[in-house]
């Protein structure tokens, strides 16, 4: 979970919370529809796992979207 954390928070230009598997991600100041493409991306590169958009807008906290990615792995 710390690792993917890390990759989540490189996401941003800038990001001025301190991320927790508990963070609602969607309800950050610096969260954008490129920032969740990014993520998407990541998720790809990183784990090689292709996150739908549609499954992706379920999630709100990292925890969820963690368990997302550990379930299509």
């Amino acid at each position: 979970m710390e690792k993917f954390i890390e990759f989540f928070a490189e996401q941003f230009d800038e990001l001025h919370t301190t991320l927790t598997p508990e963070t609602r991600f969607r309800e950050l100041e610096e969260w954008s529809s490129l920032v969740a493409l990014l993520v998407i991306t990541m998720v790809d590169e990183e784990y090689g796992i292709v996150l739908p958009p549609e499954e992706m807008r379920q999630t709100q906290t990292i925890q969820e979207l963690y368990d997302l990615v550990q379930s299509k792995g």
